[in-house]
């Protein structure tokens, strides 16, 4: 009987304990950013606590310091972009972004106001998604260098799903004049 049970497992089971958990991973891309406070320390922090909480943090960007996109009567920005592998779903992951920006201090008041830190999601595999609290991937990405610079750096060749550019023709490409000047040489 032992036998059987043990091809009988391995049969339902096998390929899943081979290949395991890694079907089930995804891929994010995030950018961090604040202009408040200790901004080193901030986006340090948030590396750390999405690698505690959101997913396997694969690649980071140098840091960009770049000038406020919007409302400009405001300190500079700095940014850094991310790379994430995580077993969430892209609401799920969103939900636990919001929590980390919470847990360093983000409070939301004003759009495009001065915030301690800020997450977005980017891309998500080559998700396309339109929902009232997350649109993927994000709408405005390819306009912002703030956003492609950083990206550029750690994802060069990946592809907008619904642009159909990389990253590189996005920041190549760019209307936005604004520039993102690297600050530090730190990338992983």
């Amino acid at each position: 009987m032992k036998g059987k049970w043990k091809d009988t497992f391995f049969q339902k089971y096998g390929i899943w304990l081979l290949l395991g958990f890694r079907i089930y991973m995804n891929t994010a891309i995030l950018l961090i950013g604040g202009n408040l406070g200790d901004r080193v320390a901030n986006l340090q922090q948030a590396v750390a606590l999405i690698g505690a909480s959101a997913g396997e943090v694969l690649k980071t960007s140098a840091l960009y310091q770049t000038a406020p996109w919007g409302s400009v009567d405001q300190p500079d920005y700095l940014n850094q972009g991310i790379e994430i592998q995580t077993s969430m779903d892209a609401l799920t992951l969103l939900h636990t972004l919001l929590d980390i920006e919470r847990r360093i201090g983000r409070i939301r008041q004003e759009k495009w106001g001065a915030r301690v830190i800020d997450i977005d999601l980017i891309f998500f595999n080559d998700e396309i998604l339109s929902l009232p609290e997350l649109k993927l991937p994000h709408p405005r990405m390819h306009l912002r260098q703030f956003v492609l610079v950083p990206l550029a750096e750690i994802v060069p060749d990946y592809l907008h799903p619904v642009l159909h550019k990389t990253v590189r023709q996005l920041q190549q490409d760019c209307p936005d004049d604004l520039s993102a000047v690297k600050l530090s040489t730190q990338s992983s």
